[in-house]
């Protein structure tokens, strides 16, 4: 049995040395662990310039002097140090009448002269503030400048409910005072202001429908304006017998010089529309009139009659 095993445990003189530097190698590889702190010396970094950094920035915040020096009149917004922009006079707080009060009395309050124009267009068509909350409907005014401004609102000789009767009289002779008229609105040429003055229509509203009607080209109806998005159609209900329309406002793409680009930015014409537009063109020449566009077969009668009044051949 010895003899048997022994034959495993003979070694030739190179195998004896490929032996040796494998055990040589395994104990280096096995101690390179332990020695590693010995050989590797930990760089020191320097933190306390960076501590001091901290502790300064620390203390300017608290003492308010983080922004530059050159930046202070902006740091009390909206108040004695702050400068309107148009002067360098400092704002003025006092109380106004928001239906009374000139542009010059908006820009002493700090609000920028765009905006005052836009209020005073407001009251120009009609336009009424009868609380003092109203005025968060003027397009422009940030949330900031309402809620400085609204505790100086005083408005005076405003009547939106109906006025009490006297306690002599009866109940029967209840008088009720008047709603201010609403002025109807050209719906192709009205700016923001003029559709702020509808009932239920904001500045984000009026902005959505001006946006939507320049992308359409003008409206050829009324009823197009309930395509508004985020539009309720309670509200469009509201302000529909307000509206009234002038079609030669619209603007037209003419059809036999249109590029597929120019058609499909229209919101009725999708990109399939103006590319079949396009190719009947180069099959079959120029339309001579808007309705030969029916014979191509994607084209309904529902695509036709939304898309037909914003087409021309000339």
């Amino acid at each position: 049995m010895w003899h048997g095993l022994q034959q495993y445990f003979n070694f030739t003189k190179k195998e004896r040395r490929g032996i040796i530097y494998i055990v040589v190698l395994i104990l280096l590889l096995t101690a390179l662990p332990l020695l590693f702190p010995f050989i590797s010396k930990e760089e020191k970094v320097d933190s306390s310039e960076f501590e001091k950094e901290i502790a300064q920035l620390t203390i300017d915040s608290s003492s308010k002097k983080i922004y530059p020096k050159h930046n202070e009149d902006y740091q009390n917004d909206y108040t004695a140090g702050y400068k309107n922009y148009e002067s360098s006079k400092p704002v003025e707080l006092f109380y106004f009448d928001p239906n009374t009060a000139t542009a010059t009395d908006w820009i002493k309050l700090g609000i920028r002269p765009k905006t005052a124009e836009t209020i005073q267009k407001y009251i120009s068509k009609g336009g009424k503030f009868y609380k003092p909350e109203d005025i968060k409907k003027i397009w422009g005014l940030s949330e900031k400048d309402v809620q400085r401004l609204i505790p100086y609102v005083s408005i005076k000789n405003t009547q939106k409910n109906f006025s009490y009767p006297d306690q002599n009289q009866s109940a029967e002779k209840t008088t009720f005072a008047k709603k201010p008229l609403l002025q109807k609105v050209e719906v192709n040429t009205a700016d923001t202001s003029e559709y702020i003055s509808l009932p239920g229509i904001g500045s984000k509203l009026s902005k959505r429908i001006i946006a939507f009607r320049e992308k359409l080209g003008g409206f050829y109806s009324v009823d197009q304006i309930a395509e508004t998005y985020m539009l309720p159609d309670s509200t469009f209900q509201k302000i529909k017998a307000y509206l009234i329309l002038d079609k030669q406002a619209i603007k037209r793409i003419n059809i036999n010089n249109a590029t597929v680009d120019e058609m499909k930015s229209h919101p009725y014409i999708r990109y399939q529309i103006a590319n079949a537009i396009f190719q009947y063109r180069q099959q079959h020449g120029k339309f001579n009139s808007v309705d030969e566009i029916k014979k191509i077969m994607i084209i309904t009668d529902e695509i036709y009659n939304k898309a037909s009044p914003y087409l021309s051949v000339d």
